[in-house]
């Protein structure tokens, strides 16, 4: 059953949407009486998570029969895992509660529509060695690991995250920095995974040293959602390991409001502080946060964060993903809403990852009406025209000297 509009909107809670904006504890949940000691501590966490059909359905009395049904084959595609922490912010009362939706398996994953790939950014056809993907000029997808502290079903890498269907990831980090290394046009290498934050302090730094030492690797990046699902990882010790190798940029993964809540804003704030740029990638998913007023509270408070939305993804074409797609259409209505109601910063790019390996294609509303040689037709975000008289592209070498002053006599 898909819910309504109005059934949309009263599952955001009893203070309705704008109490999205406020910033409020995960809380402990079915874990009140785990000493706190225990609770803080990241490794516990993850030791914690739950995995199976049986924790599932003993913390969550409310599961439908297509998330049990989902649950039962996950692991056929991509594993169960949710920490404690992510979990409490889900609402056992509604069935689309989008934190429910990201990270519960349903049994519509194991339906693949016609045009779903497994591997749809087309990777593994850029992959010079097991590991590496280089396929923009400047730059490479450094993968590390194939863990992640929860799991997000509409995952992109789900081919080899988690290992559930047998993809057997190991990746040589000798061989990953040798390549590198021996490409000199390489100035950016982007360390996603899996998620790189899982590595050890120790682990961690000694994959960063190796990696700043080629003299050509002009600035590093990692991508994460550790603050989201696991914010108990940042502590001070890994923010001192992460800023003796600036620059370096973290793009964190957030999708809706709530999942900011006051341990993830803390956790980011450490990583601000340790002088780390922060910037966002959201995915557009049906029911989470295809909604103007949703998107426009997320953003706003992912700046309340001091994180920038970066990209908007629209939801790649991931086997088994048809159910939290969204149309284009609808990813272009929400943009129009942000642009101009919201602060610049606010607003991300718009992108497709073209299919097969285009790379990222940015999408945006049309704002140029017509263009003709001397004149540009504007449509502003309240709908307004206006016009915009046109330069021409080479000026004249007469008409562009200056000319010059005579001097005076005095």
């Amino acid at each position: 059953m898909e819910p309504s509009a109005s059934s949309t909107e009263g599952s955001e809670g009893g203070g309705g949407r704008a109490a999205l904006k406020a910033f409020v504890s995960a809380g402990r949940g079915y874990w009140r009486d785990v000493p706190a000691e225990q609770w803080e501590d990241w490794r516990w966490q993850l030791k914690n998570r739950i995995t199976t059909l049986a924790q599932l359905e003993r913390l969550l009395p409310t599961l439908t029969p297509e998330e049990r049904a989902g649950t039962q084959l996950a692991n056929q595609k991509l594993a169960l895992g949710i920490t404690p922490y992510f979990f409490n912010l889900i609402d056992p009362a509604d069935e689309f509660c989008p934190i429910r939706r990201q990270v519960i398996p349903r049994i519509e994953e194991t339906v693949t529509a016609p045009w779903e790939m497994s591997d749809p950014c087309g990777e593994e056809a850029h992959s010079p060695v097991p590991g590496l993907v280089h396929r923009y000029p400047d730059r490479v997808l450094f993968l590390v690991t194939d863990r992640c502290a929860s799991y997000c079903r509409y995952c992109t890498r789900s081919r080899m995250v988690s290992n559930a269907t047998g993809y057997d990831f190991h990746p040589d980090f000798e061989q990953q920095i040798a390549y590198i290394r021996s490409h000199p046009e390489v100035r950016d290498v982007l360390l996603s995974g899996g998620d790189p934050l899982l590595l050890s302090d120790e682990k961690l730094e000694a994959l960063l040293g190796a990696l700043r030492a080629i003299p050509h690797v002009e600035f590093l990046r990692i991508g994460t959602r550790i603050p989201i699902f696991l914010p108990q990882r940042i502590t001070s010790g890994l923010c001192n390991v992460l800023r003796r190798y600036h620059p370096l940029f973290i793009s964190i993964h957030s999708n809706h409001p709530r999942e900011l809540t006051l341990e993830a804003r803390a956790a980011l704030e450490r990583l601000a502080d340790a002088g780390i740029p922060l910037g966002n990638q959201s995915v557009l998913l049906r029911h989470v946060n295809d909604d103007p007023e949703i998107m426009r509270i997320h953003v706003q408070k992912l700046l309340m964060c001091r994180v920038r939305p970066y990209y908007l993804y629209q939801c790649d074409l991931i086997a088994g993903s048809s159910h939290l797609r969204t149309s284009v259409r609808r990813g272009l209505e929400i943009m129009r809403q942000l642009r101009g109601y919201t602060t610049g910063y606010a607003v991300p790019t718009y992108v497709i990852d073209a299919p097969g390996g285009g790379g990222k294609v940015p999408l945006t509303p049309e704002y140029v009406v017509s263009h003709t040689a001397d004149r540009v037709l504007l449509r502003n975000y309240k709908g307004d025209l206006y016009e915009y008289p046109e330069a021409p592209d080479e000026v004249p070498r007469a008409a562009s000297r200056r000319p010059q002053c005579e001097p005076q006599c005095v």
